[in-house]
């Protein structure tokens, strides 16, 4: 039973940080951009553009912290293994 409280713990964990690290990305990234309209409106569309795009790249680290979180928590490679070496302690 230890081993799937680690593994909820791991997965919580990695979610939490890899959230918190997007949040931080994001922010900076949109507080530049707003700088760098503001300092040239005349380019705001070619900023806004790159922002986005910038941003799409920033946001697919949580989807992969998200995907991992979901792999260590429902197919979990080492479940079978873990379980079999717990049955045969217990025996």
């Amino acid at each position: 039973m230890e081993f799937f409280a680690w593994c909820m713990l791991a997965a919580g964990l990695g979610m939490g940080l890899g959230s918190v690290g997007t949040g931080i990305g994001q922010g900076l990234a949109i507080r530049a951009a707003c700088e760098g309209v503001a300092r040239n409106p005349g380019a705001s569309g070619k900023i806004m553009t790159i922002m986005m795009v910038g941003l799409a790249m920033v946001e697919s680290i949580a989807i992969y912290c998200f995907v991992v979180a979901m792999i260590i928590l429902f197919a979990n490679p080492m479940k079978a293994d873990v379980l079999a070496l717990l049955g045969n302690v217990a025996g």
